[in-house]
């Protein structure tokens, strides 16, 4: 077979992938799955720059060099508190290619038709390519010979499989960098600032509606052999819903956003491979589709909010006036820490974005060798969105050398708490926020959190009397077993580690 090896690569590489995405499940697995990731690319970019349609090689490598090397760059520069943004603009970059490769098939549709024209032929009719001069025919690129020999019935499957990539592209791109402006805030480096609140014109849903109804039309309009003038508005129309319907939803629910939009650029992806005739493309833009998909809802479980509720930018929701919280926020100094935890059988270790920020997760590491070689039972309890995005405190927990062992999911540690004798809170505000069970109108209301209140002592370490990044006050900081424990992570369990032999 003419292209037996391409074919083989990409089978190995889509196994590779499989195996990466069901070895990033289990922190023991995640390393090896990477590799699994890392191989599987690096074979499929082999297959393809080597398989059929291969040329352009000056070009081709220095596209990859130059990719390789922001790559590394990314890789070397981007703070473990970025990634969320990161993984956001990533997916904006996935949207526009299928909006390129989109319009690329048509204008290749559109170009080859008027070839079959110029020798009064009808392209996909019946005997057509067999009467077309074979000169022709090879002067076209590899893309365009496919196209070529498509019936008019899969000419007109490509035009709904490129309308699809566009749209879903066109929609991936504009929401991508919104959610990247939003969580990335003033370092965004765009030339626009944007806040965390939900923002809407005038009209709301109705517009988002509108666009989406006018969207229909025109892709209607298009299949009928509208011209690309009708694909243009289109995908204006779609650069707009991306952008209004990101612009709506708040910075509290900007995890599932990315997620969400990770979906998107998987079947954006899927579409261009559909476009392409490319296997490999289908296979991995439908594993990124489907776990992004998967990732969101359970997400949106964790965070107790409806799906389509987030992604239409917040129908529905809590209504009504929140609970006021009652009492003083008590500080405690490092001594009283220290002297609590010097009596402790039984530690809970909370972190949260902030432990994140201070870059404290050496030190956090550090504290919790030192209180178990002091014989005291120490665990860390990880909430499914903490530190906006999942798996991120499992990350950063894992690079100072945690034990696997001692970190557990919120659903395994939880009933614990009432026998616990400390609960130390880094840096999380939401996630261990009771106003979520306590308070029907609380923004959160009905979100599982941990449980902490309800250990014996709780300290809680935050730089101020902030509410944290969604802006939701937190009744725990208030209670009568809470102390706070002011100060910058990083800092305060510097002074802390003094105190502890």
């Amino acid at each position: 077979m003419e292209n037996a090896f391409t074919i083989a690569a990409y089978v190995v590489a889509a196994i590779l992938f499989i195996l990466s995405l069901g070895g990033l499940s289990g922190q023991e697995s995640a390393k090896r799955a990477v590799w699994y990731g890392i191989v599987g690319m690096a074979l499929a970019v082999l297959a393809t720059i080597i398989g059929p349609g291969s040329g352009l090689w000056l070009l081709s490598l220095l596209l990859i060099a130059a990719g390789g090397a922001v790559g590394y760059q990314l890789a070397t520069k981007v703070e473990m508190t970025q990634m969320p943004e990161l993984v956001a603009i990533m997916h904006s970059l996935v949207g526009l290619a299928a909006v390129f490769v989109g319009f690329n098939a048509d204008l290749m549709i559109n170009a080859i038709s008027a070839l079959y024209s110029e020798n009064n032929l009808g392209l996909g009719a019946p005997g057509a390519l067999a009467a077309m001069p074979a000169l022709a025919i090879s002067e076209l690129s590899t893309f365009g010979q496919l196209i070529a020999k498509k019936s008019s019935v899969e000419i007109g499957i490509l035009r709904v499989e490129l309308v699809l990539g566009i749209w879903i592209g066109a929609v991936t791109f504009t929401g991508s960098v919104i959610a990247y402006a939003k969580l990335a805030g003033n370092s965004s480096k765009l030339p626009f600032e944007i806040d965390t609140s939900a923002k809407k014109l005038p009209g709301g849903h109705y517009l988002n509606a509108g666009a989406a109804a006018l969207s229909v039309i025109f892709a209607i309009m298009y299949l009928s052999n509208g011209g690309t003038f009708t694909l243009v508005l289109l995908t204006l129309l779609g650069l707009f819903i991306g952008y209004h319907l990101i612009m709506g939803i708040g910075g509290a629910d900007m995890p599932v956003v990315v997620s969400m939009l990770n979906s998107y650029s998987g079947w954006a992806a899927a579409a261009i491979g559909f476009s392409l005739g490319n296997d490999l493309l289908i296979v991995v833009g439908a594993l990124v589709g489907s776990s992004g998909a998967i990732l969101s809802y359970i997400m949106c479980k964790a965070m107790n909010r409806s799906f389509v509720s987030v992604i239409l930018g917040g129908f529905g929701g809590p209504a009504g006036e929140q609970m006021a919280v009652e009492g003083e926020q008590v500080a405690i100094d490092v001594d009283g820490v220290a002297n609590a935890l010097d009596e402790a059988d039984s530690i809970i270790i909370i972190p949260g974005y902030g432990m994140a920020v201070a870059q404290a997760q050496q030190n956090v590491a550090e504290l919790t060798r030192r209180l178990r070689a002091k014989g005291k039972t120490v665990r860390f309890a990880i909430h499914p969105v903490a530190g906006r995005l999942p798996g991120h405190m499992n990350v950063l927990l894992a690079e100072a050398k945690v034990p696997y062992d001692i970190v557990m999911e919120m659903d395994e540690i939880n009933d614990d708490f009432p026998d616990t004798d400390v609960a130390i809170v880094i840096g999380s505000n939401d996630i261990v926020n009771p106003a979520a069970q306590d308070d029907p109108n609380s923004p959160i209301a009905g979100m599982p959190v941990l449980e902490c209140w309800k250990a014996k002592q709780v300290f809680v370490s935050k730089r101020g009397q902030g509410t944290g990044y969604s802006g939701i006050e937190n009744p725990l900081f208030f209670k009568d077993n809470t102390r706070m424990f002011y100060g910058d992570a990083k800092a305060s369990l510097d002074a802390l580690l003094g105190k502890i032999d």
